[in-house]
């Protein structure tokens, strides 16, 4: 009888031990997963607006249009589309109320490019009318602009004059034209609280700008490597001017994004290693259970390696079976997600909690799982066989 229940309690630890594993790794695959799903999300909020590639001057908020090697750019093999843009700070002025706000002139291309008319939430793009302005769906809140309820046509957009004395009527020292809002786009807080968009000639005129341009911005063909083109339009450019890929742009949301992972990473991991002392515990009781049995083999011939491998192969089965069942059940459960959107979020900028599985961080976990097991397992072959066999 007593046999019997030591033999119960060591399976039941056994069992513990690999439920403890398989919890620890279903953790690591879902929160990386989130944090993939996080990332994958970003990238295409801002894919929606910033290009694969923008290229500024290095000194000065402008440069010519004209004296541009446009044509160099676009014959690159992996250069899908090509757009310039001019933008500037400017007052949005609607009725009563107004804000700051980001003009930025573009062309056609740019809506082609980036995808933005997907976002659009009212309104359309009118290309074919040159007055016509995007509005951020900030931008319209804060004027209380509303298309189907639209008290007047225009929006009056106020910018100072370059390069004026002081007079006496206030009015002569800015420039102010109107634009007719035909649109309001929503792609993050981000850029919804922040940009206008027109025409480029449009933007020009206003800033009294002609030919001049504050950016050009690329977007690579798919499967194209954006560093090699990012070098080769460097090249093309020389030093007077700067460019960056759309990571560079945003590169602190991107690298914190990553740094959160991995620290978060990190500390499962650890909870991970805490789990895995249910793998000593096991195997402790079950090499001082085993004591009659091992001096059994041990009369049979069997070496004290050959029963310290058997201690071994038994702790390590522990730690495959709940690795393997943790990452099923990891992968399921972020299947569910993916697929029917389980866990919704309100008033979110997407509908339900994104998900993206990457075999790349299974390869990470089963690595880190099978070095923790083989710790675990380490420790009390080595020295507790010593001890009490």
């Amino acid at each position: 009888m007593v046999s019997k229940k030591s033999h119960n309690v060591i399976n039941i630890i056994s069992w513990i031990s690999v439920s403890g594993i398989a919890v620890g790794t279903l953790a690591l695959v879902i929160v990386l997963s989130a944090f993939n799903g996080l990332e994958d999300l970003v990238e295409k909020l801002y894919a929606s607006f910033d290009p694969d590639i923008k290229i500024t001057a290095v000194k000065g908020k402008t440069f010519n249009a004209i004296d541009f090697p446009k044509e160099k750019i676009k014959k690159l093999e992996s250069v899908a589309f090509y757009s310039e843009a001019i933008e500037e700070v400017v007052l949005v002025k609607y009725m009563e109320k107004q804000t700051v706000a980001s003009i930025k002139g573009v062309q056609p291309v740019f809506y082609e490019m980036t995808g933005l008319d997907t976002m659009l939430i009212d309104g359309n793009l009118a290309l074919d009318n040159p007055k016509s302005a995007l509005l951020g769906y900030g931008i319209a809140d804060q004027l209380s602009l509303y298309l189907n309820n639209m008290l007047v046509e225009q929006v009056s957009i106020i910018v100072p004059k370059k390069g004026t004395k002081k007079s006496f009527t206030p009015a002569d020292e800015f420039t102010r034209k109107y634009a007719t809002p035909t649109g309001i786009f929503s792609v993050s807080p981000d850029f919804d609280t922040k940009y206008v968009l027109t025409s480029l000639p449009f933007a020009q005129e206003l800033l009294s700008h002609p030919n001049q341009l504050s950016s050009v911005e690329l977007n690579i063909k798919k499967g194209a490597d954006l560093e090699k083109t990012k070098a080769a339009v460097q090249v093309i450019l020389g030093d007077e001017f700067s460019v960056k890929t759309r990571y560079e742009l945003n590169e602190l949301i991107f690298k914190t994004n990553k740094t959160e992972k991995w620290i978060t990473f990190l500390i499962l991991t650890f909870i991970l290693v805490i789990a895995s002392f249910n793998i000593i515990g096991s195997l402790t009781m079950l090499i001082i259970d085993k004591k009659k049995d091992v001096w059994i083999l041990r009369s049979m011939g069997a070496s004290a390696k050959t029963i310290r491998q058997l201690f071994f192969i038994e702790g390590m089965l522990i730690n495959f079976l709940g690795a393997f069942s943790g990452m099923l059940l990891g992968a399921f459960f972020c299947w569910l997600q993916i697929t029917f959107g389980l866990l919704r979020l309100e008033g979110g900028v997407v509908e339900f909690y994104p998900m993206k599985l990457e075999l790349l961080d299974f390869f990470y976990i089963f690595i880190i799982v099978v070095l923790i097991g083989l710790l675990a397992a380490w420790y009390p072959v080595r020295v507790l066989t010593k001890k009490h066999l």
